[in-house]
């Protein structure tokens, strides 16, 4: 999939050491389900256990976002279709320097119109860290309505090591009969 400045594509075994390098990033980590650092080694297995993955198919599907302008790797969209394909949850990541540039609004956008318009699913929705304001304006921005708070549910700081308070996890989601009439964030900051 494309956008004007983005290539949304599958990832390649090439890609391991950056996805390892902004996944390793505490910053990037503090509201993601992995702890920081990320390995190599645990990049390289990531990959390899999406080679071949058919991205329509139910379970996750990692996309890589690549900025056009010069094949640089920036970040990933996470997709899991469920429901027999008529919902899916989102996820996105962005390396720290290509953030507050419009990328994860243009790369979510794409990958949720290509799901309920190109593909026809029913409804989407993705679940934000409580903490992260920052993801939980991005969908709103997008259309997505706030559809609960799920106290407590969360993972603590630091991911799958669960260190400190868990927090909140605030529910977004949008039904294909809203997304026709969801504002465009094209270039809006992330």
């Amino acid at each position: 999939m494309q956008t004007e400045r983005l290539l949304l594509r599958a990832f390649r075994l090439d890609d391991a050491p950056v996805l390892a390098a902004y996944r390793s990033d505490p910053q990037v980590a503090r509201y993601q389900s992995w702890d920081a650092p990320f390995p190599l080694r645990d990049a390289v297995a990531f990959i390899a256990g999406l080679d071949g993955r058919d991205p329509r198919a139910e379970g996750w599907f990692q996309y890589a976002i690549e900025r056009t302008q010069d094949g640089l790797l920036i970040g990933d969209v996470g997709v899991n279709r469920h429901d027999l394909g008529r919902q899916a949850e989102i996820g996105f990541t962005l390396e720290p320097r290509a953030q507050g540039h419009g990328y994860a609004a243009e790369a979510v956008r794409r990958v949720v119109d290509h799901l309920l318009v190109g593909e026809g699913l029913h409804r989407v929705h993705a679940s934000v860290d409580g903490r992260n304001a920052r993801s939980a304006r991005l969908l709103s921005r997008l259309g997505f309505r706030r559809e609960g708070l799920e106290l407590q549910s969360g993972l603590g700081e630091g991911g799958r090591q669960g260190r400190g308070k868990r927090p909140d996890d605030a529910r977004y989601a949008v039904l294909a009969s809203e997304w026709s009439r969801s504002p465009s964030a094209e270039s809006a900051p992330d």
